[in-house]
């Protein structure tokens, strides 16, 4: 397509517990988002893409975004045979692991949010915050799912095996009209062809298809301990919204927003893509460092523990900071304690009057 990546991108390698080798990419300053792709990518083109660019562009303001190519596409090793969720989710593991990574936040796409989902389940001490878009517990081919849906994924099967990557024809038009019904820039229908080609073969993108319906993270979803947040386009054609609603539901003490429009893939330009990003962006606020260089004592305080603090100073119990911020009586007990190691404080009237010295607890 001509368009260069971004500069600042880092590409390595790592090896999955089967010797698989995975491409992954890290760039950007500030604490880990990792983003667990959806189904066809490539890390050189999809930082230059114009319909990915933007996404990495906010994903990584203020913050080290990591990304990966998964197993049979992009960077990745071509030539994998097992792409059931245990070896996805091994991916994942391999990648954080060579980062060194001990907490972070997850963001899962579509296919991806059963990687993210399914990880954060089984390694709850190192997911800090989960966040889930236009994904699903579990695709078409599950026994449940109906014979309905499993048709239209079979029929959508053998249409990629025989469309995928060409430069013109039906499946193109077809596969770009269902991804991003409301696009009218040629330059991105022309890049979703285009990445078709480059990001997989035929054969992987079909075995990738049928792999992705036959996740089911129902059981994972039910131990999900992050906080997590679930976004879904309310018109997308590719995930229907419906499967959007039963992942939040399914996963305990989850926040659900629906998101107006039709693209799988939010455009820059549309309403919904600001809405998204502030909504991300102030969710994962709340386990992150605050910026506050005139007050150094608060430079390590996260967002969320900067609100009980404010709390404290205005002399609030622990129990009415919980009822004002919609969280358990336990959780706020556990970040007074981190404030008061932070702040170096050993009870509540100090704490109370580093805060006040900063302008917290004044209306």
């Amino acid at each position: 397509m001509g368009v260069s990546p971004r500069m600042n991108q880092q590409i390595r390698f790592c090896t999955a517990r089967d010797g698989t080798r995975i491409a992954f990419a890290s760039e950007g300053a500030g604490p880990p988002l990792v983003r667990v792709n959806n189904w066809f990518t490539h890390l050189e083109l999809d930082e230059g893409s114009p319909v990915w660019r933007h996404w990495s562009a906010a994903l990584g303001e203020k913050r080290t975004l990591v990304r990966y190519d998964p197993r049979g596409s992009g960077l990745s090793d071509r030539g994998a045979s097992d792409f059931s969720l245990d070896a996805m989710v091994s991916d994942l593991e391999a990648v954080v692991d060579a980062l060194a990574l001990r907490r972070f936040a997850l963001l899962g796409l579509c296919q991806g949010g059963a990687v993210a989902l399914a990880y954060a389940a089984r390694h709850p001490e190192r997911v800090s915050r989960l966040a889930l878009y236009d994904s699903y517990l579990h695709g078409a081919y599950i026994s449940d799912a109906g014979e309905k849906l499993a048709q239209q994924a079979r029929a959508f099967s053998k249409m990629i095996e025989i469309g995928w990557g060409r430069k013109v024809g039906a499946f193109r038009e077809m596969f770009a009209g269902i991804l991003m019904p409301d696009c009218a820039d040629g330059e991105q229908l022309k890049w979703i062809g285009e990445m078709q080609r480059r990001s997989a073969s035929p054969e992987a993108a079909c075995q990738l298809w049928n792999a992705f319906h036959s996740f089911d993270v129902r059981a994972e979803a039910s131990r999900v301990r992050s906080p997590t947040l679930v976004f879904h386009v309310r018109g997308d054609a590719m995930v229907p919204f419906e499967a959007g609603r039963q992942l939040a539901a399914a996963i305990p003490n989850a926040r659900f927003l629906p998101l107006e429009g039709k693209n799988h893939i939010l455009r820059p330009d549309e309403p919904a893509w600001p809405v998204f990003r502030a909504a991300l962006n102030e969710f994962l606020a709340e386990d992150e460092p605050v910026d506050d260089s005139a007050n150094t004592e608060f430079a390590a305080l996260t967002a969320r523990e900067k609100q009980i603090l404010d709390g404290i100073a205005r002399g609030l119990t622990n129990s009415q900071i919980a009822v004002l911020l919609g969280i358990v009586e336990k959780t706020v007990r556990n970040h007074v304690t981190s404030i008061f190691a932070k702040l170096d404080t050993q009870h509540r009237a100090q704490a109370i009057v580093i805060a006040r010295k900063a302008g917290l607890g004044r209306d």
